[in-house]
C-alpha cells in the first residue's frame, strides 16, 4: 500500500511539473490593453495581437522577476507589415526603469524585418544592437529568448546567441540588476520611424495586422527572492557563451547585425561606450 501511494504520489508531481513546464497564458499573463484586440487561444496555449487604425495591443505577465531565462515564440506580421513593431521585452516602472527589448521592425513586402535591441539601465539607453534574420520570421513561429543574470544578458534566436551586454559596473557602466522587471508584449504603430526611418508609412488598407505568440516560458526569480522553473532548468544563473556558441555570436554579428551604436561616431562623437572597447564575448 505504501508502495502504490509513492508510485501515485510520483505521478502526481510528474503531472504537476509537466504543466508548469508548458507556457500558459491564461495563468501567466493579461491583456492589458486593445480593447478586445488581444485573444488568448487554445485553452492559453497561444496568444494573438492585432493592430488597426485605431489602436493595438498588447499583454504583459502576471509577475515581476528578478533574473531568468526567458523565452517566447513568435510569428510576425506577415506580407506588407510596413509601419508596426512587434515587441517581447522585460520593463521595471518608475523613473530610472530598466529595460531589455527585443522589437521586431515590418517592412515592405518582399523586405526583411529589422530585429532591434536595446537595454536600459536606470533609465539610460542608447545602446542599440539591430540584426537581419536569416529565416522567414513570418512564416513559421520561432523562439527568442532573455537571459538576465547578475554577470551578462544573452539575446537568443532559436539559442543562437545574438548579443552578449556583459556587466561592467565596475567601469561605472550601469546594468540592470536590482529592479524587477515584467514581461510585456505589444503590437503597435510606430510608421513616424520604425521603417526605414519612417519614410514608408503603414498601409491601413492592409488591417487589421496580427502577429501570433504561444509557449511564454519562464525560468526565473520571483521578485521576493524565490526562483520557481517552468523548464525544470537553472543553468541561466551562470549562463556563458562556449566556444561554440561564441562562434555562432561572432557568425551572427558579422553577417547579420546592420547596426551597432558601438561603430556609430556621427551619433556618439565623444566616443563609444566603456564597453563598446571590452570584448563582445
Amino acid at each position: 500500500m505504501a508502495i502504490n501511494l509513492l508510485v501515485i504520489a510520483y505521478f502526481l508531481v510528474l503531472a504537476c511539473f509537466t504543466t508548469l513546464s508548458a507556457g500558459n497564458f491564461i495563468r501567466d499573463a493579461q491583456i492589458t490593453w486593445g480593447d478586445g484586440r488581444g485573444k488568448v487561444l487554445e485553452g492559453g496555449r497561444s496568444l494573438s495581437l492585432s493592430l488597426d487604425q485605431y489602436s493595438g495591443s498588447g499583454f504583459q505577465s502576471k509577475n515581476e522577476y528578478l533574473f531568468g531565462r526567458f523565452d517566447m515564440q513568435l510569428k510576425l506580421v506577415p506580407g506588407n507589415s510596413a509601419g508596426t513593431v512587434t515587441t517581447f521585452f522585460l520593463s521595471s516602472q518608475g523613473e530610472g526603469h530598466d529595460e531589455i527589448d527585443f522589437e521586431f521592425l515590418g517592412n515592405s513586402t518582399g523586405e526583411p524585418y529589422t530585429v532591434h535591441t536595446n537595454v536600459y539601465a536606470q533609465g539610460k539607453g542608447n545602446k542599440e544592437q539591430q540584426f537581419r534574420l536569416w529565416f522567414d520570421p513570418t512564416a513559421a513561429f520561432h523562439t527568442y529568448s532573455i537571459v538576465w543574470n547578475p554577470q551578462r544578458i544573452i539575446f537568443l534566436v532559436d539559442n543562437s546567441p545574438i548579443r552578449v551586454f556583459h556587466n561592467h559596473e565596475t567601469s561605472g557602466i550601469a546594468f540592470p540588476k536590482s529592479q524587477p522587471m515584467r514581461v510585456y508584449c505589444s503590437l503597435w504603430n510606430a510608421d513616424d520611424w520604425a521603417t526605414q526611418g519612417g519614410r514608408v508609412k503603414t498601409d491601413w488598407t492592409l488591417a487589421p495586422f496580427v502577429a501570433n505568440y504561444r509557449n511564454f516560458n519562464i525560468n526565473a526569480c520571483a521578485s521576493g527572492g524565490s526562483c520557481g522553473s517552468q523548464s525544470g532548468s537553472s543553468s541561466w544563473q551562470t549562463l556563458e557563451l562556449d566556444s561554440k556558441g561564441r562562434n555562432r555570436l561572432r557568425w551572427v554579428q558579422q553577417n547579420h547585425m546592420v547596426y551597432n551604436y558601438c561603430a556609430d561616431s556621427q551619433r556618439f562623437p565623444q566616443g563609444v561606450s566603456i564597453e563598446c572597447k571590452r570584448s563582445r564575448f
